[in-house]
């Protein structure tokens, strides 16, 4: 092999190691989960009610406002409350015990997780679906005078 012959072959190996580097950290960036808004792929923003915060005995949101069969995501205090069936109030760390990105959503009793379709039971908290395998941990709420509060 002459000595130009050697030196495409180096320069086609760069070349396609290149290729083949930018390809991995496009993929990885594209698994990588986020919890801002807009993170993550599919879903829809968590909606957060007006109350004063959700920290120790702050109202978080009225129960009017949590959706029967459904619930709401208050993204500042990481937590997601649901209704399962009428007047049954729960609550969840919102973030996916998967790879910690922030679950976006409830519907039909299904917590959903965009970033890598993890669903979870809105009245237990237990994965439905993975890749998630462990519960969404519960957080204390009190319901009272229909107001929730995050103890």
């Amino acid at each position: 092999m002459s000595a130009a012959q050697e030196h495409r072959t180096v320069e086609r190996r760069t070349l396609v190691l290149a290729v083949g580097a930018v390809g991995a950290a496009a993929a990885l960036t594209a698994c990588g989960g986020s919890d801002g808004p807009g993170g993550g792929s599919g879903g829809t923003d968590p909606v957060e009610q007006p109350g004063s915060g959700g920290a120790g005995g702050a109202v978080l949101a009225k129960t009017a406002d949590i959706p029967e069969g459904g619930g709401v995501v208050f993204a500042a205090q990481k937590v997601v409350v649901t209704q399962p069936r009428a007047g049954e109030f729960k609550a969840f760390s919102a973030t996916c015990t998967h790879q910690g990105c922030a679950v976006r959503g409830v519907t039909d009793n299904v917590i959903t997780c965009p970033c890598h379709n993890s669903t979870f039971d809105a009245e237990t908290g237990s994965p439905t679906a993975g890749p998630a395998t462990q519960p969404l941990p519960a957080r204390e709420i009190s319901v009272e005078n229909g107001a929730i509060t995050l103890a």
